[in-house]
């Protein structure tokens, strides 16, 4: 079974899911990664050339063929993987989904350190922009969760051991 992780920008996937890796000793798919990987340019330059849309396309097309791969791994998904419907029916195909949550002031604490990821909407300013696509995805998150684990006042390290924990309680590790 794999391990999906999501959630927002700066709730912490990237790194939970690379510690979770090494300890279960399994490979890690990094959807971000492998888009940039398979368009040979950056985040930014997709979505300046192709669009968000655009980018949403490469995105299914990449968890199309890592689920069709993967095996007992840990798959690290961008934060807008829930919009379309399809990738979620991929990823649970053979996989258990962790959504790992933040407060909106730690989010936005991280994240205002990445300024490569263009904006989703334009004419807000950052926090309201932030605001607003939580508040447009969180149902989609919920909804396509197993484990919700917030991230706000716990370590990568901790986060790692309650989702190895739940996982062998629930025999899915």
């Amino acid at each position: 079974m794999n391990i999906v992780l999501l959630g927002y920008r700066g709730t912490g996937k990237s790194v939970v899911a690379r510690l979770l890796a090494k300890r279960l000793g399994r490979k890690l798919y990094g959807i971000d990664d492998l888009i940039v990987e398979e368009a040979g340019r950056s985040i930014p330059e997709i979505v300046q050339q192709l669009g968000w849309p655009g980018f949403r396309d490469l995105e299914l097309k990449i968890v199309e063929q890592v689920t069709r791969m993967a095996q007992d791994e840990v798959i690290d998904c961008g934060g807008g993987v829930v919009l379309d419907d399809r990738n979620v029916n991929h990823l649970r195909q053979n996989g258990k989904m962790v959504l790992l949550t933040a407060s909106l002031n730690t989010i936005l604490h991280r994240i205002r350190r990445d300024s490569n990821r263009p904006p989703l909407k334009e004419g807000l300013s950052f926090e309201e922009e932030q605001r607003q696509i939580l508040d447009e995805r969180r149902e989609k998150y919920e909804k396509s969760s197993d484990l919700i684990l917030d991230t706000t006042h716990r370590s990568p390290q901790e986060i790692v051991r309650q989702i190895v924990a739940h996982g062998k309680k629930n025999r899915w590790i």
